[in-house]
């Protein structure tokens, strides 16, 4: 894979990782024109708070799901996602336990109802 398609996240540090964060917050408000007081007003959030974030320092987690929401960006929460899933083992344990064919008796739906004939 090239460099530019593939980021080895585990490999970088935690800084890296929200200097990472600050540069996609800061492009995706840049891209949609606004401008930093606005976006923060918006996300009931302090400019400076902002401007730290979109620095790749520290701010709290709420802050930037603040953000994300004001910038429609809440998509990204999609990698946080757990589906249920059933383990290839459990799935054949189920099919193998499913009916595979009548068994061809027929039963009395009410076999105490005497019709007395």
């Amino acid at each position: 894979m090239t460099g530019n398609s593939y980021i080895d996240w585990i490999s970088m540090s935690d800084v890296s990782l929200m200097e990472t964060i600050g540069r996609f917050v800061q492009h995706h408000r840049l891209q949609q024109n606004r401008a930093q007081g606005e976006v923060a007003k918006s996300a009931g959030i302090s400019r400076s708070t902002l401007s730290l974030m979109e620095r790749g320092e520290k701010t709290n987690l709420n802050s930037l799901i603040q953000v994300l929401r004001v910038l429609d960006l809440l998509h990204v929460m999609d990698v946080f996602r757990i589906e249920n899933e059933i383990s290839p083992i459990e799935y054949a344990k189920l099919q193998k336990n499913r009916r595979q064919r009548a068994s061809g008796k027929v039963e009395d739906p009410n076999p105490n109802d005497d019709l007395g004939w």
